[in-house]
């Protein structure tokens, strides 16, 4: 029988620490005890792929070829790493089998018996059910640490600004980038004192060719406009 190997980790993380690797040996290792050939060809691995999306350049690839009856069958170490939505998991399943291709799991070996069936589905949601829990989990205490203080809401930091490239989000890690601080308050000041309009800002800041955030010369209206009407500048993050 053609058989073919379907292998996952989620993180970059994960895919250094070789954990791909050893799934892959021990798939390898059972198809050699059972006898079946697997080309190199027949290896569809996805490094650093989160299970909950179906975009995944080595599933897509093994999608395409049970599509075109191009194996018998598809060994997985466990439903989690075909999919973590358990949904997904019978989507893909279900595609399988209509493209003549069985799927088996090593961990939790897999035939027609209605048994085997509800627990591929109690497993799925379970572990839908986990991933959840974990998500809501950091979420919330994500929002707990941004309410104290200790972690910032930011994705980049504010022009003028700098962080600790080893903790980000880190409150205790920011500092003033002194020539970018002196600018944003020379825009407040010209802003504000001397009456500068939005555009004359602008160019004037475009003919001293002050450097933006993205390391520009050329500055543009509403990038003005946002700076000035960035609450952090008054001290409310």
């Amino acid at each position: 029988m053609r058989t073919a190997i379907y292998v996952r980790v989620s993180t970059q993380r994960q895919a250094q620490a070789q954990t791909i690797d050893q799934q892959l040996e021990r798939l390898q290792d059972y198809c050699h005890t059972q006898g079946w050939e697997v080309p190199p060809g027949h290896v569809f691995r996805d490094d650093g792929y989160s299970g909950a999306t179906l975009q995944r350049p080595g599933l897509e690839a093994l999608r395409d070829h049970v599509a075109q009856a191009a194996f018998d069958r598809v060994l997985l170490t466990s439903p989690d790493r075909l999919a973590r939505n358990y949904v997904h998991q019978l989507l893909l399943i279900e595609e399988c089998e209509r493209g003549g291709c069985a799927v088996a799991f090593l961990e939790r070996p897999m035939n027609q018996d209605p048994h085997d069936q509800l627990v591929l589905h109690i497993r799925g949601a379970v572990a839908e059910y986990e991933r959840t829990l974990i998500a809501e989990r950091m979420r919330r205490g994500r929002q707990a640490k941004i309410q104290a203080g200790a972690l910032l809401p930011w994705v980049r930091p504010p022009y003028g600004y700098r962080t600790d490239p080893e903790r980000p989000r880190a409150a205790a890690g920011v500092r003033l980038e002194p020539g970018e601080a002196a600018l944003v308050a020379e825009i407040f000041a010209s802003y504000l004192e001397d009456g500068q309009r939005i555009m004359g800002l602008t160019k004037h800041l475009t003919a001293i060719r002050a450097t933006t955030a993205t390391g520009n010369t050329r500055w543009n209206s509403a990038t003005v406009r946002q700076l000035l009407r960035n609450p952090i500048y008054t001290g409310k993050v």
